[in-house]
């Protein structure tokens, strides 16, 4: 908030009207801009300071019109940008519901009233499943900081119990090298390098607790073998598609073609197809083989694995198992 009374302060607080009240459909005239100073700030002016303060607005840059009326035309962002803005937020699993809400209204106060009367829904929504970790947005800030100073960080990593409650999975503090934080499926994740081993790990941010940054610096990439030629982000991201850690094999299937939209949404154009029938084509992707175990799993009516073998196998195995559950009736003791 503004110091009230304070005439230096005039033109920022009719910047701020301009901003709350106006936009390209909707203007004020210099008598409302001096009404709403008074109830809104205590400032007591007269037009003619009304009219000076917006013209050295102008002269600073600001896009305001002086034509029927005032109004400010353009903004930082616009109201497409913060409605993306917004369901960003919305549908972020990694903030809880409280900081959401905060961010929203602070995106909101970035345009005008009749912005925020267009989404005053949003306020209504339903609740979304979100994180039980109330560290998670700050957990964030200090791997952030942590990456830029290029520090190893520690933390304790955990578990969702039956309880609904996080519990830590080891009786030790992970100690990781962090190299980059990515979102995936709603989620935040740090892509690192736990500290005894030279492979590539992922880590959910909003499962982490006591995140600390740590005077030591972090382990070159150049002596993690995964990302020793460094770390091309969407080729890792189209690589692990539930941010399984571990390398990517190659892997060939025959899907059915009408699974086109969901290949390109999950891989992306990063699979090529070698072979087409009036409703099968043969792919060919490389990706983790756990991921894939996953994915094929999900869209098994429409994918078979060809290879490798032991994908395969594996896949086949899980499916053997599903099948003994569903035989018959049901087959457990818990009522």
């Amino acid at each position: 908030m503004y110091a009230t009374g304070n005439k230096k302060m005039l033109n920022m607080l009719i910047l701020e009207i301009l901003r709350e009240y106006t936009d390209e459909n909707h203007s004020l005239t210099q008598q409302e801009i001096i009404k709403l100073l008074d109830q809104n700030y205590g400032m007591e002016c007269d037009r003619r300071s009304v009219k000076s303060n917006i013209m050295s607005l102008k002269e600073k840059g600001y896009d305001i019109s002086t034509e029927h009326g005032n109004r400010l035309l353009s903004r930082e962002f616009d109201d497409a940008e913060l409605r993306i803005l917004i369901d960003s937020v919305l549908f972020s699993k990694s903030i809880s519901t409280r900081q959401a809400k905060g961010l929203i209204d602070k995106i909101r106060k970035l345009s005008s009233k009749y912005f925020n009367a267009k989404v005053s829904h949003v306020s209504n929504c339903p609740e979304l499943h979100r994180t039980i970790n109330k560290q998670a947005m700050y957990s964030l800030d200090t791997i952030n900081d942590a990456i830029a100073e290029k520090k190893k960080i520690s933390f304790v990593y955990n578990s969702i119990g039956t309880d609904f409650k996080l519990h830590p999975r080891k009786d030790h503090d992970y100690i990781v090298n962090p190299y980059q934080i990515v979102a995936n499926n709603g989620r935040f994740y740090l892509i690192g390098n736990y500290d005894k081993y030279d492979n590539i790990s992922h880590y959910r941010i909003d499962r982490m607790t006591s995140v600390r940054t740590l005077e030591e610096k972090i382990k070159p990439v150049k002596e993690v073998p995964e990302i020793s030629k460094g770390l091309n982000l969407p080729k890792h991201m189209a690589e692990h598609i539930y941010m399984f850690s571990g390398e990517s094999v190659e892997v060939t299937m025959l899907a059915d073609k009408g699974l086109m939209d969901e290949l390109v949404d999950w891989f992306g154009t990063d699979f090529w197809i070698t072979e087409e029938t009036k409703d099968k084509i043969k792919i060919h992707v490389t990706v983790n083989p756990n991921a894939m175990k996953y994915w094929a799993l999900q869209y098994g009516p429409y994918v078979e694995v060809i290879k490798p073998e032991s994908l395969r196998e594996q896949i086949k195995q899980s499916i053997s198992i599903m099948a003994k559950k569903y035989k018959g009736g049901r087959n457990y003791d818990i009522k």
